[in-house]
């Protein structure tokens, strides 16, 4: 095991991705019987069951031009999904089928000195989990993790070196895509396969739901992907915007796999307008002036498209990349410095339970509209962070008072949140159902190590940034040697054994009392 051959072979060279199966697909005049049979004519993943020589066929149609990866044919091979074709139950058999057909095209190719990798593709569930909207968001956090690990566990066991998060709209669901991943490859003790994040950008720069590049950059980092890219949606020309912000702001690998430009619709058929010649120069200068480290295409794309491609970037020297490291937290919707210029760093703790009358008084009307006003006045004033606490001694359903305030004030305003109670499970609630990057307040070692325990694996799965309190188990420190005893214990912890970066903790040394 150790790490993936893929993250070695990014390191040295240019990785060039496939073009689009899909259209690739509609090329070759299926029948129903092809598929199946009419209830399932259309399924594109379920062709490697039924006719695995024509996914092959297709897959080697791009190795033979040069191609470093094929995309296995699975994008809506999750339960979810496939539960439209009564598939649903067949999930692990799928996924594992295809990728061992794209595998076997990569072992035919494959020299020493030009590795073939396979790419497991997981595409979205259908469900959109951030919305309010009860036909499209009623679905659990939970739920699309286990259906996600499903999916996962059945391409790792057909032999992927990456798992591809792609074409991605909700980045709640691509939180719960991360984990699903992570699940999977603990439960096969794998290590050496990479998880690559991409999401796809209308022409304004945001995801589906006004997720911008930023606050997607700052969440999938915190998730600790290996990769983070843009796929599908526009051609190349509206991506280059936001490349540049990622270019610029981290540090991970860049991948970009657009359409063949944005299709028109010519007698019932989608068509896309860009030539091979402009999408190879496009990504040569993807390459060679932002860095980009791995292109490819997306629908509409041919093995032309990526012969063309890969002569121009194939095997070349992704450019030097100056990075500008900045902590950042985000809403649903953009990103915020943890550390503002000027400071301070503000947090409006006005929708907290416990310091706020008027939100006492809200929340035990379950007036969650007048809390999301208070919320807005707060940010009107000037705050960068929102302390949000739900706990009333008058109730016991904290987790699901947080819950609904949560997924309501993720839609209505853009200032991160900052998650406060002293109950892990309602953390927990609140991190299942926010779309951002949260900060967790608070833990501290006033009872040992059990608070740190039961909050830190959350905020290491959730990408969560930590507020951490000089308390030990003798109180509070209340000199600056016993304080910074206690701020080094807990970061040797938390970064020490639970991999977090020491970015990732904001200490408060809870000098007011004093």
């Amino acid at each position: 095991m150790g790490e993936s051959a893929y993250l070695e072979a990014l390191r040295e060279r240019v990785l060039v991705f496939d073009g689009a199966m899909g259209t690739s697909i509609q090329t070759r005049g299926l029948t129903a019987d092809d598929f199946g049979g009419p209830a399932l004519e259309g399924c594109n993943d379920y062709l490697v069951i039924t006719r695995p020589d024509v996914v092959e066929e297709i897959h080697a149609s791009f190795l033979e031009v040069g191609c470093d990866v094929v995309e296995t044919d699975t994008f809506r091979s999750n339960r979810l999904t496939l539960k439209e074709y009564g598939l649903q139950d067949r999930i692990l058999e799928i996924n594992r089928a295809a990728a061992e057909v794209a595998r076997r095209a990569c072992d035919r190719y494959a020299t020493e000195e030009k590795p073939r990798f396979v790419a497991g593709s997981i595409g979205p569930s259908g469900y959109l989990p951030s919305t309010s909207d009860p036909a499209l968001g009623n679905i659990t956090y939970e739920e699309l993790v286990e259906a996600f690990t499903e999916q996962a566990r059945g391409l790792i066991e057909g032999g992927v070196d990456v798992l591809l998060i792609e074409t991605s709209q909700d980045i709640l669901e691509v939180k719960a895509q991360v984990t699903g991943c992570r699940r999977a490859l603990a439960e096969l003790e794998r290590d050496d396969v990479a998880i690559q994040a991409q999401v796809t950008l209308d022409t304004s720069g945001r995801m589906l739901l006004g997720t911008d590049i930023a606050a997607a950059c700052t969440i999938l980092e915190a998730l600790r992907v290996d990769v983070l890219g843009l796929n599908c949606s526009t051609g190349p020309e509206h991506m280059r915007e936001p490349v540049r912000w990622m270019a610029e702001n981290t540090t991970l690998p860049i991948s970009v796999i657009p359409n063949a430009g944005i299709p028109h619709n010519e007698g019932g058929v989608a068509v896309y307008p860009l030539e091979p010649e402009a999408l190879a120069a496009a990504h040569e200068e993807f390459v060679t002036e932002l860095g980009v480290a791995i292109v490819g295409g997306c629908c509409g794309t041919t093995p032309e498209h990526m012969r063309q491609v890969v002569e121009r970037v194939g095997g070349r020297t992704p450019k030097a990349r100056d990075v500008s490291l900045m902590p950042r937290v985000a809403s649903a919707m953009t990103a915020y410095d943890m550390a503002q210029i000027p400071p301070p760093t503000l947090i409006g703790e006005r929708v907290n339970s416990q310091g706020s009358r008027a939100v006492k008084r809200l929340l035990l009307e379950d007036d969650f509209e007048g809390i999301v006003n208070v919320a807005r006045h707060q940010v009107e004033g000037g705050a960068h962070l929102l302390d949000v606490c739900v706990a009333l001694t008058e109730r016991q359903d904290e987790a699901e008072q947080m819950r609904g305030l949560v997924k309501l004030l993720a839609q209505s305003v853009e200032t991160p949140l900052v998650i406060d109670s002293t109950e892990a499970d309602v953390v927990e609630a609140a991190l299942r159902q926010y779309p951002g990057r949260a900060t967790i307040n608070s833990i501290n070692l006033e009872n040992g190590r059990k608070r740190i325990d039961a909050v830190v694996p959350m905020a290491v799965e959730h990408g969560a940034a930590l507020v951490a309190l000089t308390i030990d188990e003798e109180g509070m420190a209340k000199t600056a040697d016993r304080k910074m005893e206690v701020a080094r214990r807990i970061h040797d912890i938390v970064v020490g054994e639970y991999g977090m970066r020491p970015s990732d903790l904001i200490f408060d040394d809870l000098t007011f009392t004093l």
